[in-house]
């Protein structure tokens, strides 16, 4: 098979493009041919009857006066191979995918020809998260990549990392139609699908049949590829996939796709906690541990946000603020630049740096109405005057945390003034003289400690762990290890609240606790079952 290359500074290319345009009438692909950058041409479209556009970057071209007729049509379907039940073909031993449109009465009346190329480097980003043997899950809008870095993804894992890949190939995207599969994928082995419906069924057939250690998988996108999914990965299979959705917080609304980021249901809390947590009595939390570890986000060619711990985020979303992702950004030197969430809105938004200043007073520019604690936060150690918001709800807040920050009586000795949404939204005079003054206005979504908490928690610039969902994770870990060495193991010293829902994760394992040490080096202990008679009772750990 001949191929055809061009290099960049970053990556190889190769995209056949010759034998996609041979399968065009020649009144449409000849232009195409003749045009100096071909090599940036995305997709075909033919409608009958509407002229033939050629798709680029950012611009359409037409590329015959004459309109696409019926024969035009037959000449591309007799040329490329037999449409499948999700109405996509392909050339054989190439990367090209030709969708068609039907009338009612089933007549091909339009065709998609989108060109397929295979880029070698396209993972530069990510080599290291790859290679790290977890499973990933890539998000993004059409057209992004997914399905190029997918395919560069399996050929590094199968050629460098010598492991056995498997690819279910559902509409032969990944590895190209035919019976053999394009070199792009390298060594892997590749599965056809005969039918959509049957991509569950091919992803555990190729488990149980083929012993693979990766297995890659393109658009999962019902709740059987789901489960199938969270099947393969509890025997130990590292996943590689692609899911519909642009970022996290899509995949966490869809109720068909949430449990590949661990599932989200609804809980009622007891009025008493509900008070502790400053929430409502009905929240929501994640149910089981992810399908897959690790997500990116796919944001251009050269540009990733990449997800390592699935679980602490979506738990920090349902919190109520997200922990930011580490961008990650090929530059044209090809060297891999990496910055926090922060730092690249700080560059794509200048104007969210610094305002003019009022004599020697540093000043920022207000956040949007929509910021939450964890883009902009207070930080730490500075004066903050709260508007709007309860100050003695404040004020434990900071107690709570250990924060630095103090009150400011007047609006004049604040270094930042805090406020709720509603309030930021009226714009009473407080807040618009704190803009004339250079002050910057933090907004809290809702007056609640545990909001006042997370942002006293989130040092400007970035965003620091939530204690509670460390000292869970501490516990959890320690539970297991327990669970494993049958050795009681002491956790860190945590304020009351804390050590009582340690306690109670404890309990739900059948496990022995206690209490040990003074304030403010209390701390939990946690006893193999059967062992030892301590056991934690509700009232050990009231405030």
């Amino acid at each position: 098979m001949q191929l055809e290359f061009r290099t960049d500074l970053t990556r190889t290319i190769t995209d056949d493009l010759d034998l996609l345009i041979d399968a065009l009438a020649p009144h449409i692909g000849d232009p195409i041919r003749l045009r100096h950058d071909k090599h940036e041409l995305l997709e075909i479209v033919m409608d009958l009857g509407r002229f033939p556009q050629a798709r680029f970057p950012g611009r359409e071209v037409v590329l015959s006066e004459r309109e696409v007729s019926e024969s035009d049509i037959e000449y591309v379907v007799s040329r490329i191979s037999e449409f499948g039940e999700d109405n996509r073909a392909g050339i054989e031993r190439t990367l090209h995918r030709i969708s068609c449109i039907r009338n009612r009465r089933g007549r091909i009346v339009g065709l998609t020809c989108r060109v397929g190329r295979a880029i070698f480097g396209t993972i530069t980003t990510i080599d290291d998260v790859i290679k790290d043997g977890q499973s990933v899950l890539f998000l993004g809008r059409p057209g992004v990549g997914k399905t190029t870095m997918l395919r560069e993804v399996a050929r590094v894992l199968a050629d460098e990392q010598n492991k056995r890949v498997i690819i279910v190939d559902t509409s032969n995207e990944i590895a190209g139609d035919g019976d053999i599969p394009h070199p792009a994928i390298g060594s892997s082995r590749r599965m056809q699908v005969a039918r959509p419906q049957m991509q569950h069924a091919v992803m555990i057939e190729a488990v149980e049949n083929h012993m693979p250690e990766v297995i890659v998988i393109d658009e999962i996108g019902t709740e059987l590829e789901a489960q199938a999914a969270r099947t393969i990965a509890e025997r130990g299979v590292q996943l590689v996939g692609t899911a519909h959705g642009n970022t996290l917080e899509n995949l966490m609304a869809n109720p068909t796709l949430s449990d590949l980021i661990g599932g989200i249901q609804s809980v009622t809390l007891g009025d008493e906690e509900a008070r502790r947590r400053g929430t409502q009595k009905s929240i929501l939390e994640r149910k089981a541990p992810p399908t897959f570890p690790v997500l990116i986000e796919i944001l251009n060619w050269d540009k990733v946000s990449v997800h390592r711990d699935v679980a602490e985020t979506v738990d920090s979303i349902l919190r109520g603020y997200r922990l930011p992702g580490e961008i990650r950004e090929l530059t044209p030197e090809g060297e891999v630049r990496r910055l926090t969430e922060a730092e690249a809105r700080a560059e794509a938004e200048p104007t969210f740096a610094s305002a003019p200043t009022n004599g020697n007073r540093r000043a920022y520019s207000t956040p949007p109405p929509t910021a939450v604690p964890s883009q902009i936060a207070p930080p730490k150690g500075q004066r903050i005057y709260p508007f709007g918001i309860s100050r003695n709800r404040l004020l434990q807040a900071i107690r709570d945390t250990g924060s630095a920050a103090q009150l400011a009586e007047r609006l004049e000795d604040a270094d930042v003034v805090m406020t709720d949404r509603s309030y930021y939204h009226r714009k009473p005079q407080a807040l618009r003289e704190a803009e004339a003054r250079g002050v910057p206005i933090f907004v809290l979504k809702s007056n609640t400690l545990l909001q006042m908490q997370q942002a006293l928690l989130s040092p400007q610039g970035g965003l620091s762990q939530d204690p509670v969902l460390d000292a869970m994770t501490e516990a959890e870990e320690a539970i297991h290890a327990v669970l494993a060495q049958e050795k009681p193991i002491e956790l860190a010293p945590q304020r009351a609240y804390i050590r009582r829902l340690q306690h109670e994760l404890a309990q739900r394992f059948n496990l022995n606790s206690q209490s040990r040490g003074r304030e403010p080096q209390r701390r939990v202990r946690i006893l193999p079952a059967g062992r030892y008679t301590a056991h934690f009772t509700p009232s050990d750990e009231s405030e």
